[in-house]
């Protein structure tokens, strides 16, 4: 094929136009966030509260490492408990199902969740870092999840 040629044109276009796709594809999946979604409350045993949460991670990293402090706040808004939950593991591009049991609160109690800290956060093969940031929140239940 001749480099003047205008299927040889062709092509190179082609691999110009896949080549600033592919690209674009990497820098949105780079700066995407990890969303966790608090999607279902069910009663649990000894009048406590079953917690699913979605994660799902579009950051263009895996976390081997995501550890998550969560404020309950009962029905009149007071804190109840502070709850440490482990994520990890967190495929990239991926969505993970988590259950997390709330002890000793009826799930109706729950009034809110506040994301109050997260204490690892790990890429894998990284150091641990700020996710804060990286992290939006959303609730499909009663209960509004909050920074």
């Amino acid at each position: 094929m001749h480099c003047n040629s205008p299927i040889f044109k062709q092509f190179l276009a082609l691999l110009c136009a896949l080549t600033f796709s592919l690209s674009a594809s990497v820098a949105a999946a780079e700066n995407g966030k990890l969303t966790v979604e608090l999607n279902k409350f069910e009663d649990g045993e000894a009048g406590g509260c079953r917690a699913f949460f979605l994660f799902r991670n579009q950051s263009g990293k895996a976390f081997e490492g995501f550890e998550m402090s969560l404020a309950i706040l009962d029905s009149n808004g007071v804190i109840d408990r502070l709850l440490n939950i482990d994520a990890a593991p967190l495929p990239v591009a991926r969505t993970t199902l988590k259950l997390f049991e709330i002890p000793e609160i009826a799930c109706a109690d729950v009034s809110e969740i506040l994301l109050h800290a997260i204490d690892t956060c790990q890429p894998q093969n990284e150091e641990n870092t700020d996710c804060f940031p990286l992290v939006a929140l959303n609730s499909r239940t009663s209960a509004p999840l909050v920074k």
